[in-house]
C-alpha cells in the first residue's frame, strides 16, 4: 500500500478541527462549563435587565465554580445585543439575558436581524419588574375604579408620561385605554425620571411606572399608586392592590428578564443551566438582592418561558398595532 506524506496545510486543518471539536467533546463527557460564562445583556449597565444578569451571575460563579461575565452590548431597544448573541457557539458558554423588548420589538420594528424564538432556546424566566399605576397627588381620584371614571368623563385631558415611545410603559398605558375604555393622551420622554419629574410638577397627571422610579416618592405623598399591573401583590408596596382587586380585571402590564442560549445548544447544557439558574434564583439573598432593584425573582422551566414568550409576542402586538405604535 502507497503512503501518501501528510502536507502542513492538512496537518493545520487536523489541528483546527481538533480545536473545534474540543468543546463539543467535552460537553459529550459532561465537561460543562470548560471556560468563563458570559452573560450578554442588551442594555447599559445599571439598568434592571443588568441588576438581574449580574445578581445571576454572582450565584451561579459560586455553584459552577467558574467565572462569569458582564458583557454589555446596549444599542437599538435591545436588538444589537441580541444580534450578538444569536451569532454565538451554541455551547452553553455565551447566554443571554433577554427582556420585554424582544416580544415587542417583531412587531414593533420587523425585519429584525435574528429571531427571537428560532434563534434562541429559552431557559428559564428570569424577574418580573411590576408596573405601578401612579397619580399625581392631586387627581381627584383615590383608587382605580374612580381614575376610571374620571377618566371616561374627562375624554383625553388626562395624560400620562412614559420613558419613551414604543417602551414598556406607554405600552402599558396603551392596554390600559382598551381594558378600561379610555383615552389617556400619552407623552412619551427620555427616560422615566423626566417623565416622572413631570409627574410630580403636574404637567402630566399619570404614570405607569417601574418600582426604582415611584418608590422614592410614595412617602413624601406627592403621588398617589393606586395599583399593581401584575397578577399578585409585589412585596415592595403589599399594600397595593392588583388591578384586578381594584375593579379592572384582566390588566396584566409589566417589564421582565429571561435567560436565553444560542439555539441547539446541548438540551444537557439547557437542563444543567435551567437547574442552576432555578437554584440560584430560589437564593434569599439573590431574592433580596433583586427586591432592592426592583424586581421579583420569578424563575422556572423551559417550557413555561417558550409559551410566555409567544403569549408576549401575541399580546403585545394586538395592543401596538390597536393603538397605531410606532417606533420612535
Amino acid at each position: 500500500m502507497t503512503m501518501h506524506p501528510i502536507t502542513r496545510r492538512q496537518l493545520v486543518a487536523a489541528g483546527l478541527l481538533a480545536v473545534a471539536t474540543q468543546p463539543l467533546a467535552a460537553l459529550a463527557n459532561g465537561a460543562w462549563p470548560s471556560k468563563p460564562v458570559r452573560f450578554i445583556v442588551p442594555f447599559p449597565a445599571g439598568g434592571p435587565v443588568d441588576t438581574t444578569a449580574r445578581a445571576a451571575s454572582l450565584k451561579l460563579s459560586e455553584i459552577w465554580k467558574t467565572p462569569t461575565v458582564i458583557d454589555n452590548r446596549a444599542g437599538a431597544g435591545g436588538v444589537v445585543g441580541a444580534q450578538a448573541a444569536a451569532r454565538e457557539a451554541p455551547d452553553g458558554h455565551a447566554l443571554f439575558m433577554g427582556a420585554i423588548h424582544h416580544a415587542v420589538n417583531p412587531t414593533l420594528m420587523g425585519n429584525l436581524p435574528y429571531d427571537i424564538e428560532k434563534d434562541f432556546a429559552p431557559i428559564s424566566f428570569a424577574a418580573m419588574f411590576p408596573v405601578f399605576i401612579v397619580a399625581h397627588a392631586e387627581v381627584p381620584a383615590n383608587d382605580l375604579k374612580e381614575l376610571i371614571a374620571l377618566a371616561r368623563r374627562s375624554g383625553s385631558d388626562l395624560s400620562y408620561g412614559s420613558s419613551g415611545n414604543g417602551g414598556g410603559t406607554h405600552l402599558a398605558g396603551e392596554l390600559f385605554n382598551m381594558e378600561a375604555g379610555t383615552k389617556l393622551q400619552h407623552v412619551p420622554y427620555k427616560g422615566s425620571a423626566p417623565a416622572m419629574n413631570d409627574l410630580l410638577g403636574g404637567q402630566v397627571q399619570l404614570m405607569f411606572s417601574d418600582a426604582p422610579t415611584v418608590l422614592p416618592h410614595v412617602k413624601g405623598g406627592r403621588v398617589k399608586v393606586l395599583a399593581v399591573a401584575s397578577r399578585e401583590r409585589s412585596a415592595m408596596l403589599p399594600d397595593v392592590p392588583t388591578a384586578a382587586e381594584a375593579g379592572l380585571a384582566g390588566y396584566e402590564a409589566y417589564s421582565w428578564a429571561a435567560l436565553f442560549a444560542p439555539a441547539k445548544t446541548p438540551q444537557t447544557v439547557l437542563d444543567k443551566i435551567t437547574t442552576d439558574f432555578n437554584t440560584a434564583f430560589n437564593d434569599p439573598v439573590v431574592r433580596q438582592r433583586l427586591l432592592d432593584a426592583g424586581a421579583q425573582a420569578a424563575p422556572g422551566t423551559q417550557q413555561e418561558m417558550r409559551q410566555f414568550l409567544r403569549a408576549e409576542i401575541d399580546k403585545w402586538a394586538q395592543v401596538i398595532k390597536t393603538a397605531g405604535i410606532t417606533a420612535g
